[in-house]
């Protein structure tokens, strides 16, 4: 079937399918305001014929007297009464006779049976039982729908007449659905006629349609055939001319797909690879564009220019070194006059010594510019990463020499306590002042042997088991097992937390042990007490623990020993917590960084990477603050 065919069968099934519900929607507004009038016309025929029937009674029963007992006698009364009264029966009769919708009308007694009625049931005989009418007048309009145009049924209106707030007689006018169906057929007959006529104009509109819409196709077909640019056969045209319009319009866009999702996977790839490399460099590199504006920037322009890496995406050289500092400077004045700058030192903002460089990048075979790359080398993060490189090596030296020393002295001092224990025995009770001497040995001994276990524990290799685990609960342990310890020493401990997991991957042991000897520097560091402060967060790399006091602080000389083994300024400190500490960090991939100030205090912080998931979660949280900043900026 072509697509001509198509669009016309398509465009009247439409039209007539919308033709088809507004009828019904108009037939159902028109039953239902149909049920409704009736509903009220025969309300009124029934309070006539009530208001009739009152007045038939009064008379009546005038002047009679009943027992108040005998409820027989007062029936039998009312319905002589009821029956000898001409003017009630000729309205009713009356009624019934000229209403297009009521079908019989019947008064009834307390019994429920016929006093009076234009009906076929004869009196005294039990009253039909029939359905509300003002209950089909409620219902939904399935509802009437269905009723109207099912099989003929008679709803009743039913008004009572009450004596000693007790029933006494009833007016009931019944209606057949049948005389309702009467009224509205002609409007039936109406609406499908009116469909009739919309499926003509559909017709017909159908066929113009399909000619107008089918050809830009053709337009389209030839502009994809310039894009695709395939070399084609003269059997696959003909084929081509065969093939219905869109069919062949449907081809050419799959293959154009085709090639931009081979494209789009190649650039994705790029993008990763480009990402990568960019995240593990040190120095902060920003790409610009031929119209001057940043397509691309490192993570470590972040760090080096205080500036939010997603922040400079699409932003200008003016817009980025518009301040007062003498980088900004610098690299303005060069951008203007579009010269380049080779491996400049220079102060940031921060103070941070930088060395900057400004190459222009040109298209050689015909002189244009394509952009800019500026690359912000960091001199002090590489003496800090030799640093730690130095730290490491110094660990690790430390930890064979300890591994041998301890294993030659484990053997003679385990020999000498064997041999004390041998001259103890010896020498007996009567000797106390050798006795005290070889006790005072003794001790020293045990000492020198946790001395020399705690060497062969930090020298022991360590299996570490990571698993995924929430970082906010590795705080919230911590601060548990050592907040009561604290409180009884003047220390305040609390932690600051995000609302989100921040999930890494992590031996949960090691890094509590880690934490825990981090807390215990600080809390020691304050002997007057203070305040503790556990700081939780994360980046788009790298999850944060920060920790810090308000104790006496580290004097600036001894900050790049503190990492050292056996390296303490307390008198109760061992000197491997914090050896310990860089250890555990540095099994996990991450880092420990230090500030300090004399008598202000000082801050740990531990840095570990987050699981791939969890980076992808925080960077497009960033980005999201980041356009929300600009949005309201």
């Amino acid at each position: 079937m072509r697509l001509k065919t198509k669009l016309v069968l398509a465009i009247s099934a439409l039209v007539v399918a919308v033709a088809s519900a507004l009828s019904l929607v108009y037939l159902d507004q028109l039953l239902e305001a149909t049920i409704n009038q009736s509903y009220q016309s025969n309300l009124l025929v029934a309070r006539e014929v009530r208001y009739a029937l009152q007045l038939a009674l009064e008379n009546g029963l005038k002047n009679r007297e009943v027992h108040p007992n005998d409820p027989n006698e007062l029936r039998t009364l009312a319905a002589q009464a009821v029956r000898s009264d001409a003017t009630l029966a000729t309205m009713i009769s009356g009624v019934n006779r000229y209403s297009p919708t009521v079908y019989d009308i019947s008064i009834g007694d307390d019994t429920d049976h016929i006093l009076l009625t234009t009906g076929a049931t004869a009196e005294d005989m039990p009253l039909p039982n029939r359905p509300n009418f003002a209950a089909l007048v409620e219902g939904r309009p399935w509802t009437l729908l269905r009723v109207a145009m099912g099989p003929p049924q008679v709803f009743e209106i039913v008004l009572p007449i009450e004596r000693n707030n007790q029933p006494f007689v009833s007016v009931h006018v019944g209606v057949r659905t049948s005389l309702l169906r009467a009224q509205y057929a002609p409007w039936i007959r109406a609406a499908i006629s009116l469909m009739g006529l919309a499926l003509i104009t559909a017709l017909i509109a159908a066929v113009l349609l399909s000619n107008v819409a089918l050809k830009p196709m053709e337009e389209v077909s030839a502009r994809l055939d310039f894009w695709n640019r395939q070399v084609k056969t003269a059997e696959d045209q003909r084929n081509e001319k065969k093939a219905d319009t869109v069919a062949r319009v449907a081809s050419k866009i799959e293959q154009f797909g085709q090639r931009m999702q081979t494209v789009e996977d190649v650039f994705t790839a790029f993008k990763e690879n480009v990402s990568h490399v960019l995240g593990n460099l040190q120095d902060g590199l920003i790409l610009f564009a031929a119209d001057g504006r940043v397509v691309l920037a490192s993570e470590a322009v972040t760090r080096l220019l205080q500036r939010p890496q997603d922040a400079l995406l699409g932003q200008t050289a003016e817009e980025i070194f518009n301040g007062p500092s003498a980088l900004d400077r610098i690299l303005s004045a060069a951008w203007n006059s579009r010269k380049s700058l080779s491996r400049m030192e220079v102060a940031a903002e921060n103070g941070r010594r930088l060395v900057i460089s400004l190459e222009w990048i040109h298209d050689d075979p015909s002189g244009r510019g394509l952009g800019a790359l500026v690359t912000l080398h960091d001199p002090e993060s590489v003496e800090a990463i030799e640093s730690e490189l130095e730290i490491s090596r110094r660990l690790s030296a430390i930890g064979r020499l300890t591994a041998g020393v301890g294993h030659e002295v484990k053997n003679p001092i385990n020999a000498i306590v064997v041999h004390l224990e041998l001259l103890r025995n010896r020498i007996g009770s009567g000797q106390d002042g050798a006795l005290r001497h070889l006790n005072i040995i003794h001790s020293e001994i045990q000492r020198l042997d946790r001395v020399v276990q705690m060497l062969a524990d930090f020298s022991r290799p360590v299996e570490i088991r990571l698993a995924e685990y929430d970082l906010r609960m590795l705080v919230d342990d911590v601060v548990l097992l050592t907040e009561e310890q604290y409180v009884q020493r003047g220390i305040r401990i609390r932690s600051e937390q995000p609302d989100l997991p921040v999930m890494a991957k992590v031996d949960i042991d090691l890094m509590k042990q880690a934490l825990l000897n981090v807390t215990l520097n600080g809390a020691q560091a304050m002997a007057d007490g203070g305040s503790l402060t556990i700081q939780l967060s994360a980046d788009d790399r790298m999850a944060s623990i920060r920790v810090r006091d308000e104790g006496s602080g580290i004097p600036p000389e001894m900050l790049e020993k503190i990492f050292d083994l056996y390296f303490t300024t307390k008198k109760e400190g061992s000197g491997i917590g914090l050896s310990m500490t860089y250890r555990i960090v540095q099994l996990h991939q991450g880092e420990v960084r230090v500030q300090s100030e004399v008598s202000r205090g000082t801050e740990f912080e531990i840095r570990i990477p987050l699981l791939a998931v969890e980076r992808g979660r925080q960077q497009e949280l960033s980005q999201s603050i980041s356009s929300l900043q600009k949005a309201t900026g």
